[in-house]
């Protein structure tokens, strides 16, 4: 199984396993990263971290497989399989699996080693990146005339600008996670073999607060980026208030009663 994943209530760990070849995605890969975080998605858990055995997160796109492509029928049969969906119709599978999920909960990339090509794609796809001291990513399809078709070049320019974006993308060079966070690739360096216990600590915090209020900042955040200032409050007002009337009221009034005093937030 190239799949698998770990779960406790809140928080449920999806695991790349496939690390003869360091996490590469073919086929039936990306169908089983898709099952999992669509399950995810629907369950009751508040969070997820996505994490490489082995050492890497994901080398990308399985070149042995796009290798047997190369017969243009093969390849046309391949391509209209993945056709982005038009209009508003429901995302379809990604040559990587989930990279054109638009998921209700957050989603932690726990990245140790390699996440490259379209391992780099997917781990842009997070909400959040954790990454180990020489964890790295890197544009490295650049090598062999492959292109980002699973978000990377609408994913990096929005984390790091079009002309940083534009210098990893067309050198193909290997970005390492002191530069990846300096410039907003990654939120947080953990030590080398904790990137995945770092993410669940993390994934853990945010899945105790009250939900509704969490996922409407999230909604918020990624659904007003690009918009004008005055179109982007009334989204978050509109978000925000629902979830007020929900918890909001509620979480005051355990204030009110004595919650949270003196800085304590251990039982909240």
């Amino acid at each position: 199984m190239t799949v698998s994943i770990e779960k406790t209530d809140d928080v449920w760990t999806i695991v790349h396993d496939r690390p003869a070849a360091r996490n590469s995605v073919d086929a039936d890969h990306a169908k089983a990263l898709m099952e999992a975080f669509l399950e995810f998605d629907e369950s009751p858990a508040k969070a997820a971290v996505f994490w490489g055995k082995g050492g890497n997160f994901c080398a990308g796109w399985d070149l042995k497989m796009a290798a047997t492509l190369s017969d243009p029928d093969l390849l046309q049969r391949y391509m209209d399989k993945h056709a982005f969906p038009l209009g508003s119709a429901p995302s379809t599978l990604g040559p990587m699996g989930p990279s054109r999920l638009e998921l209700s909960k957050p989603v932690i990339g726990a990245i140790e080693g390699a996440a490259v090509a379209g391992g780099m794609e997917l781990a842009l796809w997070c909400d959040i990146r954790v990454m180990a001291e020489t964890a790295y990513m890197g544009v490295y399809c650049r090598r062999w005339g492959i292109t980002l078709m699973d978000g990377g070049t609408v994913r990096l320019p929005r984390l790091v600008g079009q002309g940083k974006a534009l210098e990893i993308a067309l050198t193909g060079r290997k970005v390492e996670a002191e530069e990846c966070y300096r410039i907003g690739l990654a939120e947080k360096i953990a030590p080398d073999g904790k990137a995945r216990a770092v993410a669940e600590a993390m994934a853990h915090e945010i899945a105790r607060f009250p939900q509704e209020a969490v996922l409407a900042d999230r909604r918020s955040i990624i659904e007003t980026r690009g918009m004008p200032v005055r179109e982007a409050l009334k989204v978050e007002w509109a978000n925000g208030t629902e979830a007020i009337r929900r918890e909001g009221t509620a979480g005051a009034g355990r204030f009110r009663d004595g919650a949270g005093r003196h800085g304590d937030f251990s039982k909240i």
